[in-house]
């Protein structure tokens, strides 16, 4: 079986049993994963969001936001004062 045909054999259930695994360290038995199993994993993971699900869902999305027409940014941050505490 080659990668895409495994990554489309992905049902929903077992997408979340790898995410948990990956984010556990360990399988649903408790044994750890090996380091080449983790990031066999993690290829996976990505892969099938990448695939199956919204944008807003899938792993290292950043929500930058939106400005409605007009709307100006935050203050000016360069120019605030930097306080250290000592």
């Amino acid at each position: 079986m080659d990668f895409d045909a495994l990554i489309e054999s992905i049902t929903p259930e077992t997408y979340d049993n790898l995410k948990r695994a990956l984010e556990l360290g360990k399988w649903a038995d408790g044994t750890r994963l090996k380091p080449e199993q983790r990031e066999h994993v993690m290829q996976a993971i990505i892969a099938y969001g990448e695939r199956h699900l919204p944008e807003q869902d899938r792993v290292g999305f950043i929500d930058r936001g939106t400005k409605d027409d007009g709307e100006l940014c935050d203050d000016d941050l360069q120019h605030k004062p930097v306080k250290f505490l000592q």
